[in-house]
């Protein structure tokens, strides 16, 4: 219930002794007696611009993180020159605030799934994965949110004054901020009514109901909006926030070197709490003028000091060490701003701790105070000025604390306000596991990268093939899009068939009663390269697959082959509608009929696929899988050296198909396992990176899982597959292979420690140009998690 503006409201009151005003008392000024005139703010309008008093008018920016934690040591050092550069942009007369707010969010508000409820065959599968989804994002920091915001504020007479000088500082800090890559916004009024709401209103409890409209239509102003029921400053070293528990506290600098890893363990304390930075540019000149005031006082003192130690008969040049440090010291800070890029600051470090409970906020406390205690400093509480300290913690540019410390640039830009990136995307996004350091849900839509190819990487048991899986689950439930999967040792095969008539298996076998004509060819397609010049590619290739040999195919047998291909599309290419697709009979007979004797050899070679054994691929196509949204071609049951030749065929179809999809408006997944088998062979791996290539053009995902990177790097041809791929999955990985990613794609030791010996489910992704460690932890009491699980023990355990 809010009150009309600037009356009081019953539970608004300021809880303050019992002072009956006197005489005496009359003339003093009244402090504030409702909980909104504490709120230190005078307007706040629709555009995100706030008049904090008569002549200060400030604005805020939300910005995002880089990876600097996870950084090479040669990039964190360019991000914090960059940042060092940054922070000299600003001059004396642009004080700004950094504020790192950590707010426990209300359980419906955090993250709004994209897989609606339906109730058709698939309800137990969606349910159970709505329901990991749902654990997922409980466990999700236990419902943390942390929010970083710059707030700058310059002086002006009035509002039209002001607002062309704030826009000119928002695009000067935004290109500042674009220099060191990270992304910046500015806030509106409402999403900073919103944040505000948050900080007075600890524990998410209480939600945020407001619109511009309603301030007319009740009379009331925006901190009515925003303000708790009450405050009470009555105590020292605690304050009450409605029922909330809370203290304002500053930290005491004591080390004479800091770390760049303090603000980022204090950021990652599981606790609402809100850190914020006061700074103050001091004019050059005149912190050089006090600079050399200081030196000057420092030698008079030590020519004293010189003096005494003549009269009292002993060497002059022993001096007192706190003084010889002084005076070193300050002769340092004098070179340093006279002849290094450092300018001067002063810094206001605050920290504001709430908490539900007395209990609560003591532990909170003390966790807080540890890490500092670690690097050297001291969490000093703000005695009787908590409520000093609160407000100064509200991002409005307001610091009502006198308390300030002289930094350089170098040793204000050690507390590096970055850590490392989230992934949170909204629409079709993707579930990948939680962020290992910051523990946010990770949400990412492939489709929104320039290049959505992705590789699962990692040794035998990382589980790559989980995590596909889960990947592919989660873009059944959450779009339309159709998935297409080769499958070589039938891992997929039982979670297809859970798709009802949406999936479709596919098993290629000699005993199967589902064929596919590898001859096939799809001529409605309006393709940038010609459908026969590629289908023409793609027999060279199968015939260098049967022909083998070290030497593989000669240069007469290519020219024999293309010829023949041509020839055996000619019929079907004049009259497609009336005339059948060819089969590999068909280009055996053309072999055949050629004078040539390689003709021979090579019509020999194609037998045993014709008329042989191996003849399961001479047949016309009878399974419909143009229709089927999930497709998994099941080729389990054949040996080795024809599984090889049933991939690239399957791979010449997934191509096709998603072709064909494209042409109707459809996207598509596409999933190859036991990838590095396609680039075993030269001719086979270089048609397959063509395909990979043209496969972005085409609305595709295509995602490849294989074991070792080194498959990947056999040779310049396959390498591109590696360079083409904005996508990246990284389980455990074999030492050799640890070298080869951290060349190749520059990983730190720390990053790199994320794939060391890491158990199932962890690992790195990258996404782009954000890299993040991730976990995955998915409930294995599920019957999706059994389904889809391949390890034996587990299976073992499932059967009995």
């Amino acid at each position: 219930m809010q009150t009309t503006k600037g009356a009081k409201r019953p539970g608004a009151e300021r809880k303050r002794p019992d002072r009956r005003p006197t005489k005496q008392a009359q003339p003093k000024k009244a402090g504030p007696q409702t909980a909104q005139q504490t709120i230190p703010y005078r307007e706040l309008f629709k555009d995100g611009i706030c008049r904090v008093n008569d002549r200060f008018y400030t604005k805020s920016l939300e910005y995002e993180d880089i990876n600097y934690q996870l950084a090479q040591a040669d990039d964190q050092s360019a991000i914090f020159d960059g940042y060092c550069a940054f922070l000299n942009s600003f001059d004396s007369s642009l004080p700004f605030q950094l504020s790192f707010i950590n707010h426990r969010s209300r359980p419906d508000s955090k993250y709004k799934l994209n897989i609606p409820m339906r109730d058709d065959e698939y309800s137990e599968m969606r349910g159970e994965y709505v329901e990991m989804l749902e654990g997922q994002i409980a466990k999700s920091n236990n419902g943390i949110v942390r929010t970083k915001l710059l707030t700058f504020g310059v002086s002006a007479d009035s509002l039209a004054i002001a607002k062309p000088r704030l826009e000119r500082v928002e695009a000067d800090i935004t290109g500042n901020f674009k220099k060191l890559g990270v992304q910046s916004r500015p806030l509106n009024g409402l999403e900073r009514l919103e944040i505000l709401h948050g900080q007075l209103h600890p524990g998410g409890t209480e939600p945020f109901s407001f619109t511009w409209d309603m301030i007319p239509k009740t009379g009331m102003g925006t901190k009515d909006f925003i303000a708790p029921n009450s405050f009470d400053f009555r105590q020292s070293r605690l304050f009450r926030m409605g029922s909330t528990w809370g203290a304002a506290s500053y930290m005491q600098i004591m080390a004479s070197e800091l770390s760049d890893k303090l603000l980022a363990e204090l950021l990652e304390v599981d606790a609402e709490m809100t850190i914020t930075m006061h700074i103050q540019t001091v004019d050059q000149a005149k912190a050089i003028k006090t600079i050399k005031g200081k030196v000057s006082d420092i030698d008079k003192m030590k020519v004293e000091e010189q003096k005494k130690a003549v009269r009292s008969g002993y060497d002059m040049d022993i001096l007192p060490p706190d003084l010889v440090t002084f005076s070193q010291d300050a002769k340092n800070l004098l070179n340093d701003l006279q002849s290094r890029n450092e300018r001067m600051f002063l810094l206001t470090f605050l920290v504001v701790n709430t908490a539900a409970t007395r209990r609560e906020l003591d532990n909170d406390l003390f966790t807080v105070s540890g890490i500092m205690q670690k690097y050297n400093c001291v969490l000093k509480r703000l005695d009787f000025q908590q409520e000093q300290g609160l407000i100064s913690s509200l991002p409005l540019g307001y610091n009502g604390i006198e308390i300030q410390r002289g930094m350089t640039t170098s040793s204000t830009a050690i507390f590096v306000p970055f850590m490392t990136q989230e992934l949170r995307m909204d629409g079709e996004a993707i579930y990948y596991g939680l962020n290992a350091l910051s523990h946010n849900v990770i949400m990412a839509n492939r489709k929104k990268l320039k290049n959505p190819n992705g590789l699962y990487l990692g040794v035998p048991g990382s589980g790559k093939s989980f995590a596909g899986k889960r990947e592919l689950v989660n873009v059944f439930l959450a779009t339309s899009d159709r998935i297409i999967i080769l499958d070589p040792m039938g891992e997929y095969s039982p979670l297809v068939r859970q798709f009802g008539e949406d999936g479709l298996v596919v098993e290629i076998a000699p005993n199967s009663p589902h064929h596919i004509n590898p001859m096939d060819l799809d001529v409605s397609m309006d393709d940038e390269v010609s459908p026969i010049s590629l289908k023409c590619d793609f027999i060279l290739s199968l015939m260098e697959l049967i022909v083998g040999g070290k030497d593989g195919l000669q240069p007469v047998e290519r020219t024999i082959i293309d010829r023949c291909a041509r020839m055996v599309y000619r019929d079907f290419l004049n009259d497609p509608d009336n005339t059948p697709l060819p089969t590999l009979q068909d280009l055996y007979d053309l072999l055949c009929q050629q004078t040539e004797p390689e003709a021979k050899r090579l019509a020999t070679a194609l037998e045993i696929y014709v008329s042989g054994s191996l003849n399961i691929f001479n047949n016309k196509t009878n399974v419909d899988y143009k229709n089927a949204r999930v497709v998994c071609f099941d080729l389990k049951k054949l040996g080795a050296g024809l599984r090889t030749i049933a991939m690239h065929i399957i791979n010449d179809l997934m191509n096709s198909q998603v072709s064909h999809n494209f042409a109707h408006g459809i996207a598509t997944w596409c999933y190859y396992d036991e990838f590095h088998v396609l680039l075993q062979d030269e001719l086979t791996s270089s048609y397959f990176v063509t395909i990979w290539k043209m496969l972005r053009k085409k609305g595709c995902v295509p995602s490849a899982l294989t074991q070792n990177v080194k498959d990947l790097l056999a040779s310049r041809q396959i390498e591109n597959i590696f360079e083409n791929s904005d996508f990246m999955v990284l389980l455990s990985q074999a030492q050799g292979d640890r070298q080869i990613l951290a060349k190749q794609l520059g990983i730190s030791p720390h990053q790199l420690s994320y794939v060391t010996h890491s158990n199932s489910g962890e690992g790195l992704l990258f996404f782009g140009n954000v890299t993040i460690p991730f976990v995955d932890r998915f409930p294995k009491n599920t019957k999706l998690y059994s389904i889809m699980t391949t390890r034996p023990e587990e299976k073992e355990a499932q059967n009995e």
